[in-house]
């Protein structure tokens, strides 16, 4: 089909998919084998003018609440043997994960109205040999730690003139750890959670369970001993936004299990004064993981997905629990490609269960590239008529989408998305943007895959 547009068109086959026609295309392409997933026009695969005249770009606000860069890393993932397999052939190095190019994916290269910079954990280092406190860049902290987000944003917002990215903090239960006496180090995670609150302005945690920075021997739940003190203190400095990885368990081999989402409902049943915003809906595998295909895990044909739906239970349960947040980054997304039928199915199961208030609107970018491809997919997203009627999911309606872009999202972290609204065609990153795609700028509709990191 692109081949075909792109020869009459009179333009090379790249040029053509970068294009909104060639979007529109694979979207066209993906209904031929999957049924009516997505609302698109046949003009629109011929014709520019047609998707822009569709989908004004003003049509949403919307929010990323899950956003990465990386401290100068190269992450080496694209060389995996499941990424090669998904057919693609990206670069692999710093410049793709930098800075520099997730202000062009995330603001030149999409829709996005505002960006929370979403944390990857690493323990910063407070002190030196010597005991002199240390700042910025001499606290390390890895591959994108807190003073970096914190810094990062400031940046962009000063740049914009207006607010366009929220930082979030590192810091969680095991990150300061007495090896000595194994537990928790309180005096120097209460002395780096007052440096993430007053000097770095963050305005949520990001929480791993499954990973170690503290080298405290193991994770941590959301319902232990010490995330319930962390609770405690957190609460006390004004910070009661929780997100949360929960799935991709394959993350770490050794402590995947404690990113099941089964430690949820306690946390939320004991702290209604809490929001917990649980990331990539808990999805276990991904999709182009070798055991996502397994049927153990996945009921083809209910669309129950083992650990989705642990944390669909817990609210079918629990239906006063109004605290919890299904997030779509690496969910929606990678699904809606791989197999749109779960996507379906998992943005109903969310919807049905938890309400359509509740479901935020994540991408997990710059690990899939631009989030404007997550965008497109979304905007013209259905859930059919047949897995309405048979499973009791609602179609989506442009109400429904406005709330999970950024609506649901900027009640939770205090934005007026009407006011930010306004103020974003004069702020600087809007004339900078104008000035790219007149020097001939170009988004690349890549799509980048997941991060699984070491143990």
């Amino acid at each position: 089909m692109a081949d075909e547009r792109a020869r009459k068109l009179g333009m090379d086959r790249k040029r053509f998919l970068r294009s909104a026609m060639g979007m529109a295309t694979c979207f066209l392409a993906s209904n031929k084998v999957y049924g009516d997933v997505f609302e698109v026009d046949e003009a629109e695969t011929w014709e520019q003018a047609a998707s822009v005249d569709r989908f004004s770009k003003t049509d949403y606000f919307i929010m990323d609440v899950q956003a990465h860069f990386t401290n100068g890393y190269a992450l080496g993932f694209r060389n995996n043997e499941i990424i090669r397999g998904m057919g693609f052939q990206l670069s692999e190095d710093k410049e793709a994960y930098s800075y520099k190019n997730f202000i062009k994916e995330m603001f030149f290269d999409s829709e996005t109205s505002l960006v929370v910079i979403s944390g990857v954990p690493g323990r910063e280092v407070d002190k030196d040999a010597a005991g002199k406190k240390l700042e910025g860049r001499a606290r390390g902290g890895g591959i994108l730690p807190s003073w970096l987000m914190s810094e990062a944003s400031r940046e962009i917002n000063t740049l914009a003139g207006s607010q366009r990215a929220i930082p979030q903090g590192n810091l969680a239960p095991n990150h300061y750890w007495d090896r000595a006496a194994n537990k928790m180090d309180r005096a120097a995670l209460l002395d780096q959670m007052d440096r993430e609150v007053k000097q770095y302005g963050i305005k949520s945690w990001k929480w791993y369970c499954h990973t170690d920075p503290g080298k405290s021997g193991g994770g941590f739940q959301m319902d232990d001993e010490n995330a319930a003190f962390f609770y405690s203190e957190s609460r006390k400095r004004g910070i009661k936004l929780f997100s949360v990885h929960k799935g991709y368990s394959y993350q770490s081999k050794t402590l995947g299990h404690l990113a099941n989402p089964k430690d949820v409902e306690k946390a939320a049943l004991e702290n209604p004064d809490l929001t917990f915003v649980i990331y990539h809906s808990a999805l276990e595998h991904g999709p182009f993981e070798p055991q996502f295909k397994d049927l153990k895990k996945i009921d083809p044909v209910t669309g129950d997905m083992t650990w989705h739906n642990i944390l669909m239970d817990i609210k079918r349960r629990n239906p006063k629990i109004n605290n919890v947040y299904p997030e779509l980054g690496s969910f929606f997304n990678v699904l809606v490609i791989a197999n749109p039928l779960l996507a379906m199915h998992g943005v109903g199961k969310n919807i049905k269960t938890y309400g359509v208030d509740h479901v935020i609107w994540g991408t997990d970018c710059l690990w899939w590239g631009s989030p404007q491809w997550c965008i497109d997919a979304f905007k013209r997203f259905q859930i059919s008529d047949e897995m309405c009627e048979k499973f009791g999911y609602k179609k989506l309606t442009r109400d429904d989408k406005a709330k999970i872009f950024g609506l649901n999202a900027a009640k939770l972290y205090g934005i007026d998305p009407k006011a930010k609204r306004k103020g974003m065609p004069a702020d600087a990153l809007d004339r900078l943007k104008i000035a790219y795609s007149e020097t001939g700028g170009e988004r690349e509709n890549a799509a980048y895959g997941w991060v699984r990191a070491d143990d």
